[in-house]
């Protein structure tokens, strides 16, 4: 997202997030997007590498390896979570920034 800042007529600054006006912005949102693409194909490795230390902690007995397993489970879940909602979260945020008076 690119912010454009500008004078409005009452004297103040406003911000005008447009995408198009720098350029290089396609290549940047491409960027973002392949990152993305790659953080969350790191939260799948995560998450089936630590399904797999819980199964064989579960089934050896050992309750250290299967918490470790648990818990990759779970903090790759949530990242995954998070990836997805990344966008959504910093427009609510912007959004309610551009609410207040």
């Amino acid at each position: 997202m690119i912010m454009v800042v500008y004078a409005s007529s009452s004297g103040g600054v406003s911000l005008d997030p447009n995408l198009t006006a720098l350029p290089g912005s396609g290549t940047l949102q491409s960027l973002v997007n392949g990152l993305g693409a790659w953080a969350l194909i790191a939260a799948l490795v995560g998450l089936v590498i630590g399904a797999a230390a819980w199964a064989l902690g579960v089934h050896a007995q050992n309750f250290q390896q299967s918490m470790v397993g648990r818990r990759a489970v779970l903090v790759s879940g949530l990242a995954a979570l998070l990836i997805g909602a990344a966008p959504d979260i910093v427009n609510f945020f912007f959004g309610q920034g551009a609410n207040l008076h």
